[in-house]
């Protein structure tokens, strides 16, 4: 049989194939919309471009137009180390973060309901071979105690954690949960909304969540490097790579609109990592109209059984702050959030350069809210470096010029998805969620403040309503922050 030089073609072209996925974008395929060749030439072509003044200048310009950035325009800018252009990437940052979230600072707490883990994550002390760490599960009662004592510190946003193990912390155990806290009123404390981060799942268990009433689903990637994920994730559901990392399409498909991505610094190299980021976010733009909610910047830190000797990958303060400056001029619409894994300088320095959320006051045990763990019976994900109350973060927020909130109004009122994206972007911040913002920061300094943060409080809070732009939302708001200093609770724009 004669085969012509084009047969000969579509063969060698099939063949490549099957060695290399192609990149796209839009497809459902893991390694498809993370495209492993993509990322590895997007990182030569920042290695080659470097140094390349014009063009990088360029690319700061497009990103002043807040229409975001590229994965390959986004990876030029965090290779470039020139110290001007470096500052003025960070500048932007800095103006982009305060047209799109003013000085707003949404607060939050974690509340882990079980450490039990059937997988073998190497960088996680609640892998299943750890024989030190003491295993918990909250019942529903323990869960009551702890939701009422994080009202008590003012907390009305949640982010449930719970290890993943189908027998003992099954889809209907995280549902009793969700409805638990949901129920819980206690003086004028409730817990207004539900984030979930819990192993990736089937289409039908997201819309059990979405149906339980969540605000975000959240789950990090910890690192987009195929090899490497599949090394550090050796055993348990945990080690599909390609089940893990198309989770976000099937919360998508599930009904759940607003999904919060990240990874793990210093699990990998950052530069890999960083990419792979992008990419995740551009591709839940472009195969669902809307990119992640929520982008989490973690950082590898010492826990139970974990060094952060045995992972050479971690990354400096110095760059850890680029890698947010430039997240947030890439996909300037998304919210950031930080967590207690980093201290309070550094924390202070992120805040400026696009964080929008933090924690604070949290446990990262299976409960310790209500009454603290002793140390041999500690059950941490993680080291805390900043163990300040809620009530220090608060003031210290407060005297560094940002808004404590502890706003939910858009998911109580439907705008999540698509709808809260469009609200961001047509610059309606100043009008809705800055009065929001300020209603809620009043009723914690009138039922849980302390007297120096109150008085903090009400000062800025007199200031920033001189900057709410619509006269009538700003005399609606002067009427109900008054309602609330006379007892009134839960207004919202």
């Amino acid at each position: 049989m004669i085969i012509d030089n084009f047969q000969i073609f579509i063969l060698y072209f099939n063949y490549q194939l099957s060695i290399y996925e192609v990149y796209n974008i839009k497809s459902r395929q893991a390694e498809e919309f993370i495209n492993h060749q993509e990322i590895l030439d997007t990182l030569e072509y920042a290695q080659v471009n470097r140094n390349n003044r014009p063009l990088i200048e360029s690319l700061i310009d497009k990103a002043a137009l807040c229409q975001g950035l590229s994965h390959r325009e986004a990876a030029l800018l965090l290779e470039c180390d020139e110290p001007g252009l470096v500052e003025r990437i960070f500048h932007l940052a800095r103006e982009i973060k305060q047209k799109f979230y003013g000085n707003r600072i949404v607060m939050f707490a974690p509340l882990y309901l079980s450490n039990y883990c059937v997988n073998g994550c190497v960088y996680c002390p609640y892998h299943a071979k750890n024989r030190t760490i003491p295993r918990k599960k909250l019942s529903q009662e323990e869960i009551r105690r702890e939701v009422i004592a994080l009202q008590d510190m003012g907390h009305k946003r949640l982010a449930l954690e719970a290890g993943e193990d189908p027998r003992r912390n099954p889809i209907e155990y995280i549902l009793e949960s969700i409805r638990t806290i949901y129920g819980i009123h206690h003086k004028n404390g409730a817990i207004r909304r539900v984030n979930v981060n819990i192993a990736a799942t089937t289409v039908e268990n997201y819309r059990l969540l979405k149906e339980a009433g969540i605000g975000t689903y959240i789950l990090f990637q910890e690192t987009y490097h195929k090899e490497n994920y599949e090394a550090l994730h050796p055993t348990g559901p945990k080690s599909n790579y390609a089940y893990h990392t198309e989770a976000m399409d099937r919360a998508m498909e599930g009904g759940i609109d607003d999904v919060g991505i990240g990874v793990l610094f210093g699990l990998n190299t950052y530069r890999y990592d960083f990419v792979g980021l992008m990419m995740h976010a551009e591709h839940l733009e472009a195969a669902f109209g809307v990119g992640p909610h929520t982008i989490s910047v973690p950082r590898i830190c010492p826990a139970d059984d974990i060094s952060t000797n045995d992972f050479p990958d971690a990354i400096s303060d110095e760059m850890f702050c680029r890698i947010v400056a430039v997240i947030r001029i890439a996909v300037p619409y998304t919210g950031m959030i930080i967590s207690t894994r980093e201290t309070e300088a550094v924390r202070r320095k992120v805040l400026e350069l696009g964080i929008s959320q933090i924690s604070g006051g949290s446990r990262t045990s299976v409960g310790g809210y209500a009454v603290p763990e002793v140390e041999e019976e500690n059950s941490s994900q993680f080291d805390v470096s900043d163990r300040r109350t809620l009530d220090e973060v608060v003031g210290w927020l407060l005297d560094l010029g940002h808004i404590p909130s502890f706003c939910t109004a858009c998911y109580r009122e439907g705008r999540t998805g698509d709808r809260f994206m469009s609200l961001v972007k047509r610059g309606q911040i100043a009008n809705c969620c800055q009065p929001n913002a300020l209603m809620t920061l009043k009723e914690y300094l009138e039922d849980y403040a302390s007297p120096g943060t109150r008085e903090k409080g009400i000062r800025l809070i007199r200031e920033e309503m001189e900057h709410i732009p619509n006269p009538k939302i700003k005399e609606i708001a002067l009427k109900h922050l008054q309602e609330i200093e006379n007892g009134k609770r839960d207004f919202r724009f």
